[in-house]
């Protein structure tokens, strides 16, 4: 489920616990909404409320410390694929085969993860797999340095190589790495139904309090959605950018 189908879904379930707590409200007998009742309802109301209020802040710090982590990463891997490069440049013209399968290869993998922006791949097939970056590795391998100075770029360079593997992973293997919490968030959502009910039962319907539940029952989709958004860095309405993948395809190879 997408993170906008279940954002609806999380603001509909407020919605429709507090339709019932204003339905059970017409039907209750008038002892059952006491000031004693209605205190104990309160209660504990607050403190599911509290509650839940807790978990949405530890799910929203946890996805957005896993977008952090993977955008770092995934930032960090570019600089080395860019300095792979480099070093590579530096070792001489014999590396411009080698540098050419970093590019094409690299490429494959951006135009697989952003299909939509022109990263030059004109085989949609090829996605930067095991192979092509493998071959990246033997290419570097079959240089034949001459000199103290080309093997100590070559050897750099080799070091450098998993950047690539790296972006690999985390662009690619991303796709089916993120796992919402669904358990937590049914609970989450089943809760916030729970909480909505009780608020129902205090007041008689009218246009400030149906808008007031809306507002507050979007708060809640709104945290749904920032959750299982953020928990998938590279989908998504809040997806990590293209942009520094598309500057670093820029001056590969130059």
């Amino acid at each position: 489920m997408s993170s906008v189908s279940l954002a609806v879904v999380a603001f509909l379930c407020p919605l429709v616990g507090a339709a019932v707590g204003v339905t059970v409200r017409t039907r209750l007998p008038e002892h059952h909404l006491s000031r004693e009742s209605t205190d104990v309802i309160k209660l504990a109301t607050g403190l599911v409320a509290t509650l839940v209020a807790l978990v949405l802040s530890l799910l929203i710090s946890s996805a957005n410390s896993v977008r952090v982590t993977v955008e770092n990463e995934y930032k960090a891997a570019l600089a080395d694929v860019i300095q792979l490069d480099r070093y590579l440049a530096a070792y001489g013209p014999q590396s411009a085969d080698a540098r050419q399968h970093l590019r094409d290869a690299f490429a494959q993998i951006m135009g697989h993860r952003w299909p939509n922006d022109d990263f030059g791949v004109h085989d949609r097939a090829l996605t930067g797999d095991r192979n092509q970056l493998v071959d990246v590795d033997r290419r570097i391998l079959a240089l034949t340095p001459v000199d103290v100075e080309q093997k100590w770029f070559q050897s750099q360079a080799l070091q450098l190589a998993s950047a690539l593997s790296q972006i690999h992973r985390l662009a690619i293997s991303q796709e089916t790495s993120a796992t919402p919490p669904w358990a937590v968030l049914a609970v989450v959502m089943a809760c916030s139904a729970f909480i909505f009910a009780g608020f129902g039962l205090f007041v008689p319907p009218n246009t400030t309090v149906v808008i007031s539940f809306a507002i507050a029952a979007l708060a809640v989709a709104t945290a749904i959605f920032l959750i299982v958004d953020l928990g998938d860095p590279f989908t998504g309405f809040l997806n990590i950018s293209s942009g520094p993948a598309r500057a670093t395809l820029s001056v590969l190879g130059k």
